[in-house]
């Protein structure tokens, strides 16, 4: 299936086929879904995978030895060397299964950085992440007695590199930063921000919930030594996500879970830890949706990352010359790189009510802080209203939503 979406020109009207929400009828129109970035929708390929396992293969993984159970793991398992391939990780033992970017962060912060960090210490962190990656390092500032330091951000939404380079130095111990933003769509030069972080010993973490369904990544070739992925912003179901580690570092880095599949030998005095990467998924796992996450990865490769992004930096340009048209409308976020999110403000009008009358046309937009409040409060308003884009959306999609605003912001004012 995935095979008949490869060719040199993109039609975005085979690849809604594929797309069964996209035929939904909401308040009376025809659905026009632009909250991409918080999630993404699902191509049949993915849900035939999950309800394939639960139809014909449903057992728990690893420790089985009926045919069921060996056809569970095998499919759990090939999604594992599937994520390998797709970022381009030197080992399948450095692909960790989670249930997300938020769990991954804080994995990575329960475990390395409360091992690692002590008073004295510093986390450097940007003025855009998302809360997932600020609240587990507060916290873990707390308990250690580290010092949690932020990147400043310019008024078109980029980080102040500057400000970062003085930033650095030998007491800075760990760089977690996101990759794309979700609220302003910036793309951070995390190259630049890995290469002077380890040049004073600092680990790099990226959060990559953006930019794994926009961007080429390649984490040997970034150098970075943890990157977060969310299953459900690339196609795939919710509920799953990936932490790649280097080696070396997951190696040392006590468990974050205790329970069943993470351990090698257990006694009421001393329990031993399995081999990587098990030593991380305590339990019994989310089989089914990580077993759909491979049907969803092979979709987006299928069609090829680089002919998707071309397209959605064409609607990208498309609705941002669309917006800038409309008196009264500021955009936020107006870096030079971007993935294919367009935030903006309607001056007198609350995002929330710009919503709101957006739905009633059948345009599904998100409004509010998206979880970046100290981002909000950087650039002095309650939150944005963000039109995100997909593979799957249409220059004529961003016409009904430019209909609908002009319609909104007349009624609102």
């Amino acid at each position: 299936m995935v095979e008949t979406l490869t060719h040199t020109t993109f039609d975005v009207q085979a690849i809604r086929q594929h797309f069964p929400v996209l035929n939904r009828v909401v308040k009376g129109k025809p659905l026009v879904y632009f909250d991409n970035a918080a999630t993404t929708q699902k191509p049949q390929v993915v849900i035939d995978a999950l309800t394939d396992y639960y139809k014909n293969y449903n057992a728990n993984i690893h420790r089985g030895i009926h045919s069921l159970a060996e056809e569970a793991t095998a499919a759990y398992e090939a999604t594992r060397d599937t994520v390998q391939q797709f970022i381009n990780a030197k080992q399948r033992e450095e692909i960790i299964f989670t249930r997300g970017v938020t769990e991954s962060i804080n994995l990575v912060a329960y475990t390395w950085a409360r091992t690692n960090l002590k008073a004295g210490d510093e986390i450097i962190i940007s003025g855009m992440e998302h809360h997932s990656n600020i609240v587990p390092w507060q916290l873990i500032a707390e308990i250690t007695g580290a010092k949690l330091n932020v990147i400043p951000v310019n008024d078109n939404g980029e980080l102040i590199m500057e400000e970062f380079h003085k930033l650095l130095n030998e007491k800075v111990k760990l760089v977690s930063v996101v990759h794309a933003s979700n609220s302003l769509g910036t793309i951070n030069p995390v190259k630049e921000i890995i290469d002077a972080a380890h040049k004073v010993g600092a680990i790099v973490m990226l959060d990559g919930a953006q930019s794994t369904v926009h961007l080429d990544i390649d984490v040997q070739q970034l150098d970075c030594d943890f990157f977060a992925i969310s299953s459900h912003k690339v196609y795939g179901p919710t509920g799953i996500g990936v932490l790649y580690g280097k080696r070396a570092l997951l190696e040392a880095m006590p468990p974050f879970m205790g329970g069943g599949e993470m351990i090698k030998d257990v006694t009421f005095e001393k329990t031993t830890w399995n081999d990587l990467p098990y030593k991380f998924e305590a339990g019994t796992p989310n089989i089914a949706d990580t077993v759909a996450l491979k049907a969803a990865l092979d979709f987006v490769s299928g069609i090829g990352k680089s002919t998707i992004r071309k397209y959605e930096d064409e609607l990208l340009r498309y609705a941002t010359e669309q917006l800038q048209s409309i008196d009264g409308i500021r955009l936020v976020g107006t870096a030079k790189h971007k993935v294919s999110v367009a935030s903006y403000v309607v001056e007198g009008v609350h995002p929330q009510d710009l919503g709101i009358l957006l739905d009633n046309q059948g345009v599904a937009v998100r409004t509010g802080h998206h979880c970046t409040q100290p981002l909000m409060n950087r650039f002095g308003i309650p939150g944005t209203t963000r039109a995100s884009f997909a593979m799957y959306n249409t220059k004529e999609e961003i016409d009904v939503m430019i209909a609908g605003l002009h319609k909104a912001i007349k009624l609102l004012r």
